[in-house]
């Protein structure tokens, strides 16, 4: 399958891409490139090949689940650019 200029030109606009009109010749080549190489992975034999859900094998760590304090209200409200001693203190939005 060949993209042709007009077909980057239409995926552009969908994608609400502004780009160069010297540049499309380029990005078309780019995209047949990519078209062809997943034409040429679609002929790979899976037969019989488990699905993976990541490529990296990695034990998920679980912590204990207990409730616990690891910061001191003063010292979370003292980032606050202003408080008023209990509660940050935001501009009003609405």
């Amino acid at each position: 399958m060949s993209i042709t200029r007009d077909d980057v030109t239409k995926i552009a606009k969908l994608a609400r891409l502004d780009l160069p009109e010297e540049k499309l010749d380029t990005f078309a080549a780019q995209m047949g490139d990519i078209l062809a190489y997943m034409d040429e992975l679609s002929q790979v034999d899976t037969d019989g090949v488990e699905p993976l859900y990541t490529p990296v094998e990695h034990v998920t760590r679980m912590r204990t689940d207990e409730v616990r304090k690891d910061f001191e209200r003063e010292d979370i409200l003292g980032n606050a650019p202003q408080s008023d001693g209990s509660h940050f203190i935001v501009p009003k939005i609405v």
